[in-house]
């Protein structure tokens, strides 16, 4: 204690200051500081003038520093005791058996002030006060303003930092358990992501933080950091995370129920993606609207959607993969439309979709990236949440799916490497159309190939009347002669019914004259205001 009357108060748990009688005092050259910084983390104790020369020098010593050490003891009781008498002894800063000693009261050192009020979060941790347990973590954490003796040289300053950083990330983790417990997870979300990004390597603090957004309804963003933390931990240290943050991640997935909130039940938002929704989104629900005229096809609908619903019942690990091929024009897309729309009862968490862009000449084919991208923000997930690289973004868009019965739609797919990051795992489905061959996926996937063809000449014929206006019959002759002309393929059908119901004044004679070519083929684009590419 410090016989003055002077009531003097030292921080060392940011940058070193000090403060006398309310009023700020200037400390001197870091290694000055350092001096101080030594003596007070040790109040009423003696340090030898070897020991302080070792804390504050290290092994690099030079031979002035015992004289240094007593330079800066006189520069401190200059300051600490600006009354004092030049050869007076020091009652602050005192001389005592070749070291020296000073003498405050350890309260009034915040270092002492945390780990006394941390004692005391401990206590009442033990005794089952959670509200007085959190009053006291908050209290022991209002003594930091800053990294432990910030810029403070010498072993020991970096010794008693590095103790002090995870002493208190230690309370951190503390008080965020007792928060978890108490039911304040919503306040962790705000709290944690700046501790977690000073250190990002600590597992435990990521994984309160993931278990607060989950509990919060943020299953999308939990997740997101569970890949973000695998991908750090591999990238930085070559290690999987270790088994509570694999743990919680697998009862993420799964919905366990001890994973609740205290007071919450099944019936939660919390819970929501067990019944197909994640929480704060609506049910992806984006097929496009159905061709209008869809003719034919009945035996490849059939026989597609059986093979779904059959490989959907049984079961198991094995996602129904169904790919429809087959040239332009034919009407891939139509027909996986129609046979997604049948299988809306076989998926109920939903339906996605995406183009491909397989045969987009002028933007190319879309990455799997861009499609994850896309996919992702219809599974809920904010933009600025989606993982930077491709096999993240896959693992988190599988993880979302993990237990879920969504059907995922790809139109216009370019290769099998495009497509297979884009296949979940487990019980949801996907229809995908291609020009391509995509072999591999049947090879690698298990995926179900099927290449259709044309209409046959009457059902190209019944399509042309549906669409035509009223111009055409099935069994007219000009009908037969345009199926024909567009192949049977059902696309340039449906331009030329499209352009014969547009333009009622012109014979169709004058059409099919216009439009046929020397190869007796119409042309892939029927003027500027129907260029339709096939």
């Amino acid at each position: 204690m410090a016989t003055t009357g002077a009531t003097l108060r030292i921080q060392l748990l940011g940058p070193v200051r000090a403060w006398r009688d309310g009023a700020e005092m200037a400390l001197g050259p870091p290694k000055q500081r350092a001096v101080l910084s030594l003596l007070a983390s040790r109040p009423g104790d003696i340090m030898g003038v070897e020991n302080i020369v070792d804390a504050v020098w290290g092994s690099d010593v030079p031979q002035t520093a015992v004289n240094g050490v007593h330079t800066y003891v006189a520069g401190l009781r200059r300051v600490l005791e600006p009354g004092r008498a030049g050869r007076a002894a020091g009652t602050v800063l005192a001389s005592e058996s070749g070291g020296y000693c000073l003498r405050v009261d350890p309260a009034d050192v915040d270092v002492t002030l945390f780990t006394r009020t941390l004692g005391d979060a401990r206590r009442s941790r033990g005794q089952g006060d959670v509200d007085a347990t959190l009053r006291l973590y908050e209290q022991a954490l209002s003594y930091w303003h800053g990294e432990a003796l910030f810029r403070i040289p010498g072993p020991f300053a970096a010794m008693e930092r590095d103790r002090l950083r995870d002493l208190r990330l230690t309370v951190v983790e503390e008080r965020a358990a007792d928060m978890l417990a108490a039911g304040h997870h919503a306040e962790l979300v705000t709290e944690l992501p700046g501790t977690v990004s000073e250190e990002p390597m600590r597992e435990k603090l990521r994984w309160l933080l993931i278990l607060a957004l989950y509990r919060s309804g943020r299953r999308a963003h939990a997740l997101w950091m569970y890949e973000e933390t695998r991908d750090l931990l591999i990238r930085e240290l070559g290690i999987e995370p270790g088994a509570d943050l694999r743990t919680l991640h697998e009862q993420i997935l799964s919905g366990h129920p001890e994973l609740l909130a205290p007071g919450a039940d099944t019936a939660s938002p919390l819970f929501a993606h067990r019944r197909g929704l994640l929480p704060g989104t609506p049910k992806p629900v984006q097929l496009p609207p159905l061709a209008r005229g869809f003719v034919g096809r009945t035996e490849e609908l059939a026989r597609l959607e059986e093979a779904v619903r059959g490989e959907s019942a049984r079961g198991g690990p094995t996602t129904p993969v169904v790919v429809v091929g087959g040239p332009a024009g034919v009407g891939k897309t139509a027909l996986v439309l129609q046979l997604a729309h049948r299988l809306v009862d076989c998926f109920p968490d939903g339906q996605l979709y995406v183009d491909l862009q397989g045969a987009d000449l002028e933007r190319g084919p879309a990455s799997a990236a861009d499609a994850l991208e896309q996919l992702l923000g219809g599974l809920g997930v904010d933009g600025a949440r989606v993982p930077p690289n491709s096999a993240a973004r896959t693992a988190l868009y599988r993880s979302l799916l993990h237990g879920q019965r969504m059907l995922v739609v790809l139109d216009d797919a370019h290769s099998a490497e495009q497509v297979r990051p884009l296949i979940p795992r487990g019980s949801s489905g996907v229809l995908a159309t291609s020009r391509q061959h995509l072999g591999a996926l049947a090879a690698r996937d298990g995926a179900h190939l099927d290449t259709i063809g044309p209409l046959t000449a009457g059902e190209g014929a019944h399509l042309l009347a549906l669409l035509s206006g009223g111009r055409l019959e099935r069994r007219d002759p000009a009908a037969e002669r345009l199926v024909a002309l567009c192949g049977g393929l059902p696309l340039p059908l449906r331009i030329v019914a499209q352009w014969l119901a547009a333009n009622p004044g012109v014979p169709l004679s004058a059409l099919v004259e216009q439009y046929t070519t020397v190869r007796g083929r119409l042309e892939p684009a029927l003027g500027a205001a129907g260029r339709v590419p096939l």
